[in-house]
Order: C-alpha cells, then structure tokens, then sequence
C-alpha cells in the first residue's frame, strides 16, 4: 500500500463564532505512535472526535487507506469505526458494572460474538494486562493507574488497528504517568495498532513518539519527529516546549 494509512485533508470544524479547527491537512501512517501537542483549547480532542466520528466537520476529508470516508458505503464506514478504539481521559469505565464487564462492554455492544468468545477474549486481555484478580471489582475500588489499565484493557480487546488516547495521563502523578506510557508502548509493539494521542506531558512523549504534531489556534503549524521538533526555531513551538518544560520540572 502506498501514502499514509489515515490522511486528513483541509478538515474544518466550527462551533458558531468558535473555530476550532482551521483547514487541517495530516497524514498519520500505519503502525506508528504519533502525539497531538499544544496549549489546551487548541482542538486537540475534537481532532480526535472527528476520527471517530464523534463530530461531523464543517469542510474537508478523511482518507482511510486512501478511500475519502464519504465514498465508503454504510457497511463499509461502520467496518472502518469498528477498526477504532478510543481511550477517554477520565477512562469512562462505569461504575455499576465490573470490571470484567466494563472491558467485555465493546464486544457485547458489536454483537455476533458467542458469550463464551467474548469471555474467553476477556480474560486473555486480563492476562495481558495483569488485571488477573481484579475483574470482579468495581472501579470505585481501583486506583487511578489501575483504572487507565482497565480503559486500555476495554480498548484492546475488539483487536482494533487505531487506538484514540485523549489525555491518557491525566491526573497521574510521574510514576505512575510513566508507567501508562509504558504500558501503551509495550502494547502498540505487542498488538501493532496505530496510537493517536492527545498529550500534555512533554518532554515525556518525545520518548514513546515516532511523530509528533503540534496543533495551535486550530492549526497544524509542524508534524514530524521529536528531533526534528526540539530542533524547530517557529518561537510558538519553542515557547510551547521550554513552558511545558519548566512546568514540568516544577
């Protein structure tokens, strides 16, 4: 297959005078863990709720494997969300269910699969994600590291080609920060999935990164490599770094 496995063209999306997101043109390829950046407000998640079609925009397309989302037949346009995971930033497990019924939630709702397949794949992304011992508790008995491990649990187990990280950190302290971006990077060698995630812990993410963009006043204004972006001289991305640095260090 040649070009990039998603690519976004011109896409635009606007709430009344709020214009979020500005004519935005990216290709994300296939296998890769590419990290949105940029000060909050941005448009950072609704970039990634219009991959997923949480959002419908104004203007422009969605490529998937060079087919415009348009073109897809419904069959088709369902196939390719199914091929989506999305990891949200407060996890969204619920919390009348356990958690072994919080990751088998995805399979039930897709239906066609046997009570004892969506058991079985259950307990194997248990195993995976050593949760063994844990799947008959509630959320509101784990801790918050424990609850990102489940949400990636429920992510994994439809077997998807893309998984949607929104703030995948948020309200971690470091260690346990680290140890979610181990986790997604172990398991994005593991499952091979293309990771697209929204991310404020810099420089942390030029480490779990094959690519990075950088989304300001709802455009992309650099995509490319970590090195290549501590390297950029644009004054909007070298305030952006040595702030979120310093942030950091704090």
């Amino acid at each position: 297959m040649s070009g990039p496995f998603i690519r976004i063209e011109h896409l635009s999306k606007s709430f009344g005078e709020n214009h979020v997101i500005r004519a935005v043109d990216l290709d994300i390829n296939r296998g890769e863990i590419l990290t949105l950046i940029g000060k909050s407000g941005v448009g950072k998640s609704i970039l990634l709720k219009l991959l997923i079609n949480l959002v419908e925009p104004d203007s422009g397309r969605i490529l998937f494997e060079g087919r415009p989302l348009e073109a897809l037949s419904r069959d088709e346009r369902k196939a390719f969300q199914q091929k989506m995971s999305y990891v949200f930033q407060g996890t969204a497990l619920l919390d009348s269910l356990t958690v072994f019924e919080n990751i088998a939630l995805p399979l039930q709702e897709r239906r066609g699969a046997s009570r004892e397949e969506i058991q079985q794949r259950v307990r194997e992304k248990l195993q995976q994600l050593d949760l063994v011992g844990i799947e008959d508790k509630y959320p509101s008995q784990l801790s918050g590291g424990m609850k990102k491990r489940v949400a990636l649990a429920r992510a994994l187990v439809t077997a998807p080609e893309i998984v949607l990280f929104d703030e995948p950190t948020t309200g971690l302290d470091p260690i346990r920060k680290q140890a979610v971006h181990d986790l997604i990077t172990d398991y994005q060698r593991q499952f091979g999935f293309t990771a697209i995630m929204v991310s404020h812990e810099i420089p942390d993410v030029f480490y779990i990164s094959q690519r990075i963009a950088m989304l300001d006043e709802g455009r992309i204004i650099f995509a490319g490599t970590p090195e290549e972006l501590q390297q950029d001289q644009n004054p909007v991305i070298r305030q952006f770094i040595g702030g979120a640095g310093s942030q950091r260090k704090t």
